[in-house]
């Protein structure tokens, strides 16, 4: 075999070698990108849900409100992205998702546990079925449950009837021989699922400065239906010329339930020049004196008021029994 022949050979066996190794390099750099190495050294974030507490913070008439506390611990990964919680309450028995609530919690380091609370208001009806879903930007990453049952079961609270009183009005009726005739308008709106009971309102007016209690009056909130607002009013006779706080308080037996206040200023305090002196401004409260002739409904009527049952009126009920006495008398004389 001649050198030349050798050399050719040689060069061959180079070129295999080198075809070998370019091969086997592809490979790793291959594997190597497909398991991360190269791509990122940053390390997936795992958590996990520890636990979940569960609290009544409120129990009305129709609601309850709720305190959800979820543990979240990040136990693995040095990601430093933000992370967020959504809340669901589902009804037990119709598995509809009845409210939601997310939180955003930031990022978390390895290791760290955050306890998050989260406020949930729910109809006061049978259980809930209450899941806590973590996010790591928009990756789901964990997720826990817990459930409450016969919600409807929780004593509402003391002070919780359904009532607010929502907004007083004052007109003046009378003036007269240095006494005012104030009647006063009170707003209240049951905000539960049902009809109130008629409880006993006392009305009071007090001279804002001294504390002296110029008139009281005693009434009833008479039943009132859900998710309405109705008017009672009631006659104050004052002392022109003074400031007034007019308390409401609504009883329930011997127990006060419900507390609202407004004012009333027939001799206003006012700032001037720099807003460091006061004066007394001068109303002439009989300019203000209202000729409408309304009396306030007894207290006797309010529960009539709210229980009347549909049917025809007064009017209708009249026509009817005339055209019945005619269409006797036309037969009588046929």
């Amino acid at each position: 075999m001649g050198k030349q022949e050798i050399k050719s050979l040689r060069t061959k066996s180079l070129g295999i070698r080198f075809f070998r190794i370019l091969i086997l390099m592809s490979v790793l750099l291959a594997f190597t990108s497909g398991s991360g190495c190269l791509r990122s050294f940053e390390e997936e974030s795992y958590y996990n849900i520890r636990d979940m507490d569960i609290s009544a913070d409120r129990v009305g008439a129709a609601f309850v409100d709720l305190n959800v506390t979820t543990y979240v611990e990040k136990y693995h990964g040095d990601t430093e992205k933000n992370t967020s919680l959504l809340l669901k309450a589902y009804n037990r028995e119709s598995g509809l998702l009845e409210v939601e609530k997310k939180v955003e919690l930031g990022t978390f380091e390895k290791g760290e546990t955050k306890a998050v609370s989260q406020a949930l208001s729910l109809p006061k009806t049978g259980g809930y079925e209450l899941r806590s879903v973590l996010f790591e930007e928009k990756t789901q990453k964990g997720s826990g449950e817990i459930k409450v049952y016969n919600l409807d079961a929780l004593p509402a609270d003391l002070e919780d009837i359904g009532l607010e009183i929502s907004e007083m009005d004052f007109q003046v009726r009378k003036v007269e021989n240095g006494k005012v005739l104030i009647e006063n308008d009170i707003y209240l709106t049951n905000e539960g699922m049902e009809t109130s009971q008629d409880f006993r309102m006392l009305v009071k007016v007090r001279e804002m400065d001294a504390g002296l209690l110029a008139d009281k009056v005693w009434t009833g909130t008479g039943k009132i239906r859900p998710q309405t607002t109705v008017i009672r009013s009631v006659n104050l006779t004052m002392p022109d010329q003074y400031n007034y706080v007019v308390e409401v308080l609504i009883w329930n037996n011997d127990t006060v339930v419900k507390r609202g206040e407004d004012y009333i200023q027939l001799s206003p305090k006012i700032k001037v020049k720099d807003d460091s002196n006061t004066a007394v401004r001068k109303i002439e409260t009989s300019d203000f004196e209202s000729s409408e002739e309304r009396e306030p409904i007894p207290e006797d009527e309010y529960a009539a008021e709210e229980e009347a049952t549909p049917g025809f009126g007064m009017f209708f009920s009249a026509v009817l029994m005339c055209s019945a006495v005619l269409f006797m008398s036309r037969r009588r004389f046929r």
